[in-house]
């Protein structure tokens, strides 16, 4: 029924311990347990994925394709694929997607904006102009 992606995988880990302060730019699939004060940006040209775990906070923005929270952000979300609220997810900002699931006992405390790609009149256009 959906088209979900599921082949993402997950690259590199930010474990539990750990404390990042700055933004982090990555490709592909992370995980973070820890906490991060910056934002965390996926690559645009590629599919990534990023894990927010129950034990994470993020403070900053966070943008990638497909997002699963399940602990705390502080900060905008964008999500050009698929957002997964899990039951411990806290977001404190505006979150932009395509697809939502959120769980019971997920939190937004912000605006929820479904992000609607112009294809369609993309694909037009560029058909027009051929």
């Amino acid at each position: 029924m959906f088209n979900r992606k599921t082949k993402n995988t997950i690259d590199s880990l930010i474990g539990a311990t750990t404390r990042i302060e700055g933004d982090l730019h990555f490709k592909g699939g992370l995980r973070i347990d820890g906490h991060i004060c910056g934002n965390v940006i996926a690559d645009v040209n590629g599919s990534s994925m990023l894990v927010i775990s129950e034990q994470a906070v993020v403070d900053g923005e966070v943008r990638a394709a497909h997002v699963v929270v399940n602990g705390v952000i502080n900060g905008p979300v964008f999500s050009t694929e698929l957002l997964e609220l899990q039951p411990k997810a806290r977001i404190s900002g505006d979150v932009h997607y395509k697809t939502l699931e959120m769980l019971s006992g997920a939190l937004v405390s912000g605006k929820l904006t479904h992000d609607v790609l112009q294809e369609p009149a993309l694909l037009m256009l560029a058909a027009s102009n051929a």
